[in-house]
């Protein structure tokens, strides 16, 4: 009896994992369009399901109030309870708190727009923006996309080691064709040479015209990049000849950053 138990539970725990795993993949991807919704069809085919399983797993997600499908077009959206859970880390508030306060005035003296995106994997989120965004920023707060589409991310991915580094390139050149075809991987690749080129984040208008931006890494107690400080502009404001100022106050405004992170996030650094 024990042993035709144990090779029960043995046969039904990869379905239960699996499980977990589309459910987890499933809200990742409802939670990158938080206010425009997604239609049935494009979540399914976007999380490599079929509809009727993606209709199953959303179904039981709705229930549990994490994901909630609006009246008026069926789309579903992120639900209350993800908000809910996440009052469960008031450092993660109070760190954002922080950032706001000291983007406010910095994003005002500097002529741009502050940013501060989180890793999450292998994509980023925009926990904050400070700042008019310029044209064809399409940036906000909660953005959720994959790292190396944006400047901070390419300044994240400087910190990790080649194989982690190529794991995350893969990923992210997979999502992106996916989405978007080959259109804009020269473009990309463009940002990644020129960054390392400057040893930090630097797009100057490689992926939107006119745009210049500028990140570095934010580190925690283990040595690892949790998050980038971005700085974006019009080349205008942000001209080339202000790389050496900009990288300087980046650095500053990051030892602060880092330093707000240690006393709100990482109180007692726990692995996991």
């Amino acid at each position: 009896m024990a042993e035709h138990a144990d090779a029960h539970a043995h046969a039904t725990a990869p379905s239960g994992t699996q499980s977990l795993t589309r459910g987890i993949k499933l809200l990742r991807v409802v939670a990158t369009r938080g206010e425009i919704g997604w239609r049935l069809s494009d979540l399914a085919a976007a999380c490599g399901l079929d509809k009727g399983t993606a209709h199953r797993i959303l179904a039981g997600l709705i229930k549990e109030r994490l994901v909630q499908q609006r009246s008026g077009d069926r789309r579903y959206l992120p639900g209350p309870l993800l908000y809910e859970l996440g009052l469960s880390l008031p450092g993660h508030h109070e760190f954002q708190c922080a950032a706001e306060a000291h983007f406010g005035p910095w994003a005002k003296r500097m002529s741009g727009t502050a940013l501060l995106l989180m890793r999450s994997g292998f994509e980023y989120v925009c926990s904050v923006r400070i700042g008019t965004p310029p044209p064809g920023l399409m940036v906000e707060q909660g953005t959720r996309r994959p790292l190396f589409t944006s400047v901070g991310g390419v300044a994240m991915m400087q910190t990790m080691s080649d194989a982690e580094a190529d794991e995350v390139l893969r990923n992210n050149t997979e999502q992106e064709t996916a989405k978007l075809g080959d259109t804009r991987l020269a473009a990309l690749r463009a940002m990644r040479e020129r960054s390392a080129q400057h040893g930090f984040g630097v797009n100057l208008g490689d992926v939107v015209g006119g745009v210049h931006a500028f990140a570095v890494p934010l580190h925690g107690p283990d040595g690892k990049a949790f998050a980038a400080l971005c700085l974006m502009g019009t080349a205008q404001r942000l001209p080339e000849t202000r790389i050496d100022e900009i990288r300087t106050e980046l650095l500053q405004l990051a030892g602060v950053l880092e330093a707000d992170a240690a006393r709100m996030l990482f109180r007692a650094h726990v692995v996991g």
